[in-house]
C-alpha cells in the first residue's frame, strides 16, 4: 500500500497524458499524496484543472506561479517526495533527463529528486526502437531510475508494444510492491541491535515540590525509539518525566526523574548496546543543596546555589568501544553549527543532530522538528517534517554508522 507516501508526479507531452487520471486516482486511492509536475507541451494534452482537481493540489509548471516573484522550489519538491513517478514520459523528456538538459521544472525536480524515480515511457515503436531511446534509457537506468515498460509478446523485432504506456494499474502496482518490498526490508534492518535511548527532560529538586527542569516532552526521543524498534532493534528506553506511552514491544522502557538516576541508568546500559542515541535534555546544573521541606517565602529573595550534573554524553564517549556508535543533540540558540561541532568533537559523537530554537514551530513540546546532522566529514540538511518522520532521518543515518 502507499498510504502516507508523497508522489511527485511528472506529465510530459504525450497522447497518453489522459492515462495520467487514472495512475493519479489509483494512487490516491491507496493513500498516497499526489503533487503534480507538468511540461509545457504536457498541458496540450490534458488540462492542469483536471490534475489539480484529482489531487486538490495546484499543478506546478512553471518556475515562477505568479509575477509577483513567489517560485516553485524544485529543491523543496525532491526533499518533499518518497518516489518521483513520470508517466507518460516521452523521448525528449528521456533524452534531457539521460543529459541533465534542466530547461523545464519537470527536468529540474528531476534533478533534485532524492527519492526513487520510476519512468514509464511513451512514443511509438520506432522511436522507443531507436539506439538514440535506448541509449538513454540504459543511461537512466545506470543512475538507478526504475524503468516501467509493458509486459507482452514479442514479434521478430523483440520490442512489440514496448513504445506504449504501461496500464495505470500496473503502473501503481509497481510503485505498491516497491513500498511494500522497502518495507519489509526497513522492518529488520536493524535486527540483532540492541539501542540505547534517552528522551524528555530531567527534574532537578529545590525542596519536596519544586524543581529545575525544561520544557521537552519527549516527543522527539520516544520517535526515535518507536522508529528503531519498528526495524527490528531492541531498543532501551530511558525516560525522564513525560505524559507519553509507548506502543511496540520491543521497547523496554526505564522511566527516570533527575540527572544522577539518567546518568546511572545509561553507564549501565550502554556497556550492551550497538549505540546510544542522547535526546534527553538533561538539565546541565542542579541545587547544591535540597530543602527537605517546603520553603517557604519569608524573605524578599532567595538565593539557590547550583552545581554541575553529569556530563552523560562525555561519559559514554569516554566508555565507548570500536564498534559502539554514539549520537547526540544539540539544541542551541547562535553559532549553532559551530557549537554543535564543538560538542561532536569533544564528546567523542559519531554524529550529533543539531535543532535550533530559532526554527519556529520546532524543539521543545512540537510535533515537527528542522534539524542538520553533522558528522566529522559530512553535513546533511533536512526541511521542517513531523518528529515521526525526522526519527527516520535519524534512524537511517544511524544505520549507515552501523554499517
Amino acid at each position: 500500500m502507499l498510504k502516507g507516501k508523497k508522489i511527485v508526479y511528472g506529465i510530459t507531452g504525450s497522447i497518453a497524458a489522459y492515462k495520467a487520471c487514472y495512475t493519479i486516482r489509483g494512487l490516491i486511492r491507496q493513500g498516497a499524496e499526489v503533487q503534480v509536475v507538468i511540461t509545457p507541451a504536457g498541458k496540450e494534452f490534458i488540462t492542469p484543472i483536471t490534475l489539480s482537481a484529482l489531487t486538490h493540489k495546484p499543478v506546478v509548471s512553471e518556475f515562477f506561479s505568479q509575477r509577483d516573484g513567489t517560485w516553485n522550489s524544485h529543491v523543496d519538491l525532491g526533499l518533499w517526495a518518497d518516489a518521483m513517478l513520470i508517466a507518460p514520459c516521452t523521448a525528449a523528456t528521456i533524452g534531457k533527463m539521460a543529459h541533465g538538459i534542466a530547461d523545464n521544472m519537470l527536468i529540474t525536480t528531476y534533478l533534485s529528486m532524492k527519492a526513487p524515480v520510476f519512468i514509464a515511457p511513451a512514443m511509438d515503436l520506432d522511436m522507443y526502437a531507436h539506439p538514440s531511446t535506448q541509449n538513454n534509457l540504459n543511461i537512466l537506468r545506470s543512475y538507478g531510475n526504475r524503468i516501467i515498460e509493458p509486459e507482452s509478446g514479442f514479434l521478430a523485432s523483440g520490442l512489440e508494444g514496448k513504445g506504449r504506456m504501461e496500464e495505470p494499474d500496473r503502473i501503481v502496482e509497481t510503485l505498491s510492491s516497491f513500498f511494500d518490498t522497502k518495507e519489509q526490508a526497513r522492518q529488520s534492518s536493524l535486527k540483532g541491535k540492541r539501542i540505547m535511548i534517552t528522551a524528555g527532560p530531567t527534574y532537578e529538586k529545590i525542596d519536596p515540590v519544586r524543581f529545575i527542569g525544561n520544557y521537552s516532552s519527549g516527543k522527539m526521543g520516544f520517535a526515535i525509539a518507536e522508529e528503531c524498534a519498528e526495524r527490528g532493534a531492541e531498543v532501551i528506553l530511558i525516560a525522564g518525566p513525560v505524559a507519553l506511552k509507548t506502543s511496540n514491544r520491543n521497547i523496554h522502557r526505564t522511566d527516570v526523574e533527575s540527572c544522577e538516576q539518567m546518568y546511572r541508568a545509561a553507564i549501565g546500559a550502554f556497556k550492551d548496546c550497538d549505540a546510544a542515541i542522547l535526546c534527553a535534555a538533561v538539565a546541565d546544573f542542579m541545587p547544591a543543596e535540597v530543602a527537605e521541606r517546603k520553603i517557604k517565602r519569608e524573605k524578599e529573595d532567595l538565593v539557590i546555589r547550583l552545581q554541575p550534573t553529569h556530563d552523560i554524553a562525555a561519559q559514554l564517549g569516554k566508555m565507548k568501544k570500536a564498534n559502539q556508535k554514539l549520537v547526540g543533540f544539540a539544541l542551541e540558540t547562535n553559532d549553532e553549527e559551530n557549537n554543535a561541532k564543538g560538542k561532536l568533537e569533544r564528546k567523542n559523537l559519531d554524529f550529533i543532530v543539531l535543532n535550533s530554537l530559532r526554527n519556529e514551530g520546532t524543539c521543545f513540546r512540537s510535533d515537527e522538528n528542522m534539524i542538520t546532522i553533522l558528522s566529522k566529514n559530512s553535513r546533511k540538511k533536512f526541511p521542517k517534517k513531523s518528529k515521526a518522520e525526522v526519527a527516520k532521518d535519524i534512524a537511517d543515518e544511524l544505520e549507515h554508522a552501523l554499517g
